[in-house]
Order: C-alpha cells, then structure tokens, then sequence
C-alpha cells in the first residue's frame, strides 16, 4: 500500500508550512513514530513524525519549498516491492497538490498540541483563508454558496474569484436617443495624455519568511477591530530600586513589569478576555505574552503562563528559557499562542511611547516606553526629579471601555509605585 505523507498543521493559524530539511531520504526505511522532515510553521520548526511503516518512496515537496497546509509532501511505500510503483506516482504528481478531502493525515507532529485537519465547515461556518474573505467583501459575493477548492475544502481566493466572474451581470445595452436638433459640432479633441512611465525600483526584493507572513495576517486581522488607546504615566523609582537589588539574583526587569501586570489583571478580568461572537470569552488563567524581535525580521510572542502564580525567580527562569529556545526556533505551539494578554516593551531602545496593535484573540496590548528622569511637581508644589516612564494600553472596545482600561493603569501604577516589593512575594 502506498501512503501519503501530507503537510501538518502545526498551529490553528498556520496556512502553508516551509520544508526545513528531510531528516529521511527517499528509499530510507521508516518506522512508525519516527521523525521523517522538519517543517518550519508560523513561528517554530517542529519535527513530523510518520504515522506508518514503510519505505520513504518519494519527496514531493523538497527542502527550502513552501507546501499549503494538508498538501501531499511525500509518499511512503509499505514493502520495498512498492517504492518503484510510489516514485512513478510521485513523478506524475504536481508539487504541493492537495489531497482529496476524504483522505486522512498520516503525519504527526511532536508538539503538545495535536494536528487540526482543516475541513470545509467548522461549527457550521466555512473555512476561508483572510484572502479569499477580503476578495468576497469586495466582490460581494456570498461565502455560504461557495464550494473550496483548497485543501480539504478550504475556500481560497481563486474561489471567490471564479463565483464573482460567474455572479457578474453582462453589461446593458442602454438604448440611443437621436436628438431633434442637429448636434453641434464637437470641440477638436484633446490630445490624450502622455502615460506615465513606470519607476524602476532599485535594490534587491527579500522574500518574507513564514514567520514575517503570519504577522502580515495578524495584522491584517487586527484592522478589523474596533481599537481605543488609553496612556498613562507611572513613577518608577521604587520599581527600579528593588530591580537593582534583585537584578544579581537572575530576575528580568520583563519579569518584573509582566508580574505585576498579571498581578493587576487579578482585579481587572474583563482585560484578560477577548471578543466572541456569542460574547466575552473571560480566560481561568493570567497568560502573558512578551513581544520578541527575532533576528532575521518578524516578531514572536513567548507567553509566560500563569504569571500571576509565579514567584518573580520562578519567572524570570522560565522568561529567559522561553526567549532562547523562540530564537532557535524551538517553542511549541501553545508557549507562543496562549497569550491572554501581551505587553510590547520598546523601552530597551530609549523610546518615549507608542501604540501597539491588538493581537488576534486578545482584548488588550500594553505598549511599555523607557524610564526616564524628570522634573515633576509634588502635591506641594516643590520640584523634584522622579523616574518615569509613558505606558500605553490598546483594547478591543466591543468589550472594554474607556473607563475599564483607565482603572486597570490606575492599579498597575499603585502598585509598582507604591508595593513593587509585593511582586517578590
């Protein structure tokens, strides 16, 4: 029997994976559990283990090429008897075609989320890539009467494109009225303009990576949310004061800022849930997603996982473990989209303040600028030189209000300007 190897869905967001190297070569013997490629997802190369014996047959889809999700990359022969058979097969085939919806996915991968096989509908909707969705708001064109053509009846945009040319009216014949009176003769024409030549970009274009393009479609995500921004000035020198004196014991001014974040967001719930359409999904757990610049373009949320329940050295292990394993690439699937909550710090870069975007399932963002000193008034009107620095919060007003996020800096400043010693407790 010869089997298709298909290309896994790693993450609920991942549309097409990038082969990273096959671990096996064609005609090599494989055993069932045994890592056959690396593929590289959204945001992390995760090993993909076969789920049947046999004989690696045939590589469809070789190293460096980029596959849809649920397209058939190889094919795996059970006797070697059948590997000649398989590599015919396999030669006639397009690269990265899609299989046939009823077929099943005989890949696994190792991580501790299992593999989602996209189907044509779930929970009564149909699966349409961000593509195809915009093209059908444009075109007006109804989604529910469209049959996908992408992988497992995935709705793609060349579907959207084929049901807008059929839906496409052909153009009315207005009919022509002969005026009464002889019409004047008409002005000479004017000479139609010269086109605009094309401007020659100069430089070399880059390709964006898997984990570029999958900002590209949160971002794009995000646009459709209606946003409200809210800053706020925090005191930081008690903050800073205890993070000198703890600093040698391995603990990160991120931990810190991400503990007491958590901390806050213990009062305030309604900033730890997102927007469904059936209502507010509020989360059980205080999950903090940390912004990472990762080296050759993009950016990755590590997630801190109950940092509420943390101690601050507990955290800061767990912190610099997250970060240098997401720049090797090496995070599972739920250690960077779990976040409930995500702070994006550009403190380290001296930047006075900015907004940051609202992530994909989020109802909130903390943008984090730097600690500066400067010279404030005191109740008394005396001057004097305090440490601060501009923090600024984007929520989803579907469910959070002014006055929700308002409260919420309210109590994240008390607390790391009057009790940061409480984030040690």
């Amino acid at each position: 029997m010869i089997r298709e190897v298909f290309m896994p869905a790693l993450s609920s967001t991942m549309t097409e994976g990038k082969i990273v190297s096959w671990v096996k070569s064609a005609g090599d013997k494989v055993e069932k559990g045994e890592t056959v490629v690396v593929v590289e997802s959204d945001k992390a190369d995760m090993d993909v283990e076969s789920f049947y014996e046999g004989y690696l047959a045939i590589i469809i889809v070789p190293a460096g090429e980029v596959a849809p999700v649920g397209a058939a990359i190889a094919l795996v022969a059970e006797t070697e008897a059948e590997i000649a058979e398989a590599q015919k097969q396999g030669a006639g085939a397009p690269a990265a075609a899609a299989p046939a919806p009823a077929a099943p996915v005989p890949v696994a991968a190792t991580a501790s989320v299992g593999l989602q096989q996209n189907v044509s509908r779930q929970n009564g909707r149909s699966v349409v890539s961000p593509r195809a969705r915009k093209l059908a708001k444009e075109f007006k064109v109804d989604l529910n009467s469209i049959k996908g053509s992408g992988p497992n009846g995935r709705i793609v945009a060349e579907d959207v494109e084929a049901a807008a040319g059929k839906a496409q009216p052909a153009p009315i014949q207005q009919p022509v009225t002969v005026p009464a009176a002889p019409a004047p003769a008409p002005a000479a024409a004017k000479p139609a303009p010269a086109p605009i030549p094309a401007v020659a970009l100069s430089g070399n274009r880059v390709p964006m990576n898997a984990l570029q393009n999958a900002v590209v479609r949160n971002m794009e995500a995000s646009l459709s949310v209606p946003c409200f921004r809210v800053g706020y000035t925090i005191t930081t020198d008690n903050l800073d004061k205890l993070y000198k004196q703890i600093k040698s014991k391995g603990v990160t001014m991120t931990a810190m800022l991400a503990k007491a974040v958590a901390v806050t967001l213990q009062k305030h719930p309604l900033l730890n849930a997102c927007y469904v359409e059936s209502g507010i999904q509020h989360r059980s757990d205080i999950n903090v997603a940390v912004a990472v610049a990762m080296d050759g373009g993009g950016l990755i949320t590590p997630v801190l996982q109950n940092a509420d329940r943390l101690d601050i050295y507990s955290l800061s292990r767990s912190w610099k473990d997250l970060v240098d394993r997401s720049r090797a690439k090496q995070l599972k699937p739920d250690e960077y989209s779990t976040g409930t909550f995500t702070l994006s710090n550009l403190g380290m870069y001296g930047v006075d303040k900015f907004d940051a975007i609202l992530p994909p399932n989020q109802g909130s963002i903390l943008a984090i600028g730097s600690s500066r000193p400067q010279v404030v008034a005191n109740e008394e009107g005396l001057m004097g030189v305090k440490r601060q620095m501009q923090v600024n919060i984007t929520c989803d007003h579907r469910i959070i209000y002014g006055a929700d996020a308002a409260s919420f800096l309210q109590d994240l400043a008390k607390l790391i300007e009057t009790n940061p010693q409480s984030l040690t407790l």
